[in-house]
């Protein structure tokens, strides 16, 4: 049976990639009692950085908030696998974090971070309400533009 979750996400022309293998000496997802942290996501497809680039720069607000949905699916591939791939499982969206890698005279983190918070918002409704740090870092793994960790609560 597909949870209401993916049905949403189907209704809005998404499918969840397969989780991302991890780059480094990491797990993809921790759980503790009632809580999944999972690690910073990329902005990956088919296993290849997307959306290389500082945002300020050579991408825009636009583009990031999209490379930060892109995270966000990334996100959610490893929330269901942590779930035992029922994401009706998910209580609720605790907090996002939010690297942007942007110029120095950058300031517009928060917007670029509503691409992924929106995301959640929308598959999750109320639950999906979370708190969130939205940061610019002088770089990123692979030279990627965004970069989104979360924890979330579980049943």
């Amino acid at each position: 049976m597909t949870s209401i979750v993916e049905q949403k996400l189907k209704t809005m022309g998404i499918v969840l990639p397969e989780p991302a293998v991890p780059a480094a000496a990491y797990v993809p997802y921790t759980i503790s009692g009632r809580q999944v942290i999972i690690s910073g996501q990329l902005p990956m497809k088919d296993g290849k950085p997307q959306g290389v680039g500082k945002v300020g720069g050579e991408v825009s607000v636009e583009q990031a908030q999209e490379i930060a949905r892109l995270c966000g699916l990334n996100v959610l591939a490893h929330l269901k696998t942590a779930c035992g791939g029922n994401l009706d499982r998910v209580r609720k969206c605790l907090r996002l974090g939010v690297f942007v890698h942007s110029t120095p005279e950058f300031t517009e983190q928060p917007k670029v971070a509503n691409g992924v918070s929106e995301m959640m918002l929308q598959l999750f409704g109320e639950a999906g309400k979370h708190a969130r740090a939205a940061v610019g870092v002088a770089q990123l793994p692979f030279g990627v533009a965004v970069e989104v960790e979360a924890l979330f609560e579980i049943e």
